[in-house]
């Protein structure tokens, strides 16, 4: 059945390169000097359950092409979910139409080199097994993970458990010669879960997330870790206002890298929206501090062959030993910044790969060991983030820490610093990178942020 599977969508692979190129080549006949046409196809499974009922429940195949068409520098866009040649071909003829009504840009245009070329097989981006699974042993995982977060006594609720798989295709063809193709799969398990009465409730989960099903976090492991990190929350003390060190759990540290990553992405840059404008060269964080974007890792979530202009993804540092090395840009970033693209393009604009602070030598423990006095961040809330100056202000969860030892949970406190001082103020970087999402980064300790309670 499997093979069956992996034929059709071969098949179907090819019959839709053929379609994108004979679009492009009808988009050039019609007077466009340049044209780009991206189709997606694949199929999508989502499970939600709550209290053992399943609550929603979607299986669907998609398909979906986008166009873009360049004349004499003015650019105009489309997009359709029907396929057939005919439509296909009127909507070439309105895009091209409407490319003539548009403002020329000196930066438009398709990328002016596509090399090296990347083997998509080479980067395992691909499970026939999730292809495999059945529709009830996929019901199953979502039911058996939030079963055994209830059978808990000290979880008194359920925020619900979900599982979600998709496998398909992206195909990209341009009139500069580019035609390629690469597969993807991935899956995800996670839980909510609320613990405590009506006047000291508490909330957490936890999730699994990667491209190969034998990877995922079996249901005993996610439902085990999110009922850790729901009841560690329960009965919450309040703390006066005072600046103290903070260490940030690997979702925080997410977070605050998936801030970074807006600063040092081209658009933010050329619009001057960053703090980090014209600093290239200079040093910004800790010596501690590497960041990478790597879309070349094996089996990663943030890993493809080429971005969405075609243009092969790399290894860009970011920074380096604390100095900040490179932006990340598309084709567009790249000329307004006159700088080369780094593969970054994602539909429109620009987007990660597999975004990462490397990893330390310190355990979590031992980071925690090292705290005289200050607050495990666990969870923030709201925006609060402002990359034209990178201040942050951000409603927050965590653990108070005294001597080493962790000694309450704490909440209704406020964290506030700015990234630009967090990034030199990183004094340990943990051991437990984990690739769980396309931004990621370990545990960190901060020297100082300020923590606003009463």
């Amino acid at each position: 059945m499997t093979s069956e599977k992996n034929c059709h969508l071969e098949k179907e692979i090819k019959d839709l390169q053929l379609l994108a190129e004979r679009l492009v080549s009808y988009g050039q006949s019609l007077g466009a000097d340049e044209v780009e046409v991206a189709v997606a196809t694949g199929r999508e499974f989502s499970v939600n359950v709550r209290l053992q009922a399943i609550e929603d429940l979607t299986e669907a195949n998609f398909r979906y092409l986008s166009l873009k068409v360049i004349k004499e520098k003015r650019v105009a866009s489309a997009s359709s979910s029907d396929l057939s040649l005919e439509t296909l071909k009127d909507l070439m003829k309105t895009a091209v139409k409407r490319a003539e009504l548009a403002s020329p840009d000196d930066c438009a245009g398709l990328p002016d080199s596509v090399e090296p070329y990347v083997d998509p097989a080479s980067l395992n981006l691909f499970d026939p097994e999730i292809a495999q699974l059945e529709p009830k042993e996929k019901i199953n995982l979502a039911l058996q993970t939030e079963k055994i977060a209830l059978a808990d006594p000290r979880i008194t609720n359920s925020h619900g458990a979900s599982f979600g798989t998709s496998e398909g295709a992206f195909i990209l063809v341009n009139s500069a010669g580019f035609s390629g193709f690469y597969k993807a799969t991935s899956c995800s398990l996670s839980v909510g879960l609320q613990a405590g009465d009506t006047d000291d409730r508490v909330e957490d989960g936890w999730f699994s997330s990667k491209r190969f099903f034998s990877e995922l976090e079996p249901p005993e492991a996610v439902a085990r870790k999110a009922i850790e990190r729901t009841v560690r929350l329960l009965k919450p003390r309040k703390i006066k206002t005072q600046s103290v060190p903070v260490i940030f759990e690997p979702a925080q540290t997410s977070w605050l890298l998936g801030f970074l990553f807006t600063c040092v992405a081209g658009t933010s840059i050329y619009h001057r929206a960053s703090f980090l404008v014209d600093k290239l060269g200079e040093k910004i964080a800790s010596d501690q501090i590497t960041v990478i974007d790597d879309g070349l890792m094996p089996g990663k979530l943030g890993t493809r062959p080429f971005d969405s202009e075609g243009v092969p993804t790399r290894k860009t540092v970011v920074i380096e030993a604390g100095i900040l090395k490179n932006y990340l840009c598309n084709t567009y970033a790249a000329r307004k910044l006159n700088l080369n693209s780094t593969g970054n393009a994602e539909g429109g604009g620009i987007g990660p790969n597999n975004f990462y602070l490397l990893p330390g030598k310190s355990s979590p423990e031992e980071i925690i060991a090292s705290l005289d006095k200050g607050l495990i961040l666990v969870k923030t809330i709201g925006h609060g983030l402002n990359p034209v100056t990178g201040d942050i202000s951000r409603g927050a969860f965590g653990l108070w820490v005294e001597k080493g030892e962790i000694l309450y949970p704490v909440s209704e406190i406020t964290i506030a610093g700015n990234l630009a001082e967090i990034l030199k103020s990183i004094e340990l970087i943990g051991s437990d990178l984990k690739f769980e999402t396309a931004v990621c980064g370990p545990t960190i300790k901060v020297a100082e942020l300020t923590v606003a309670g009463e």
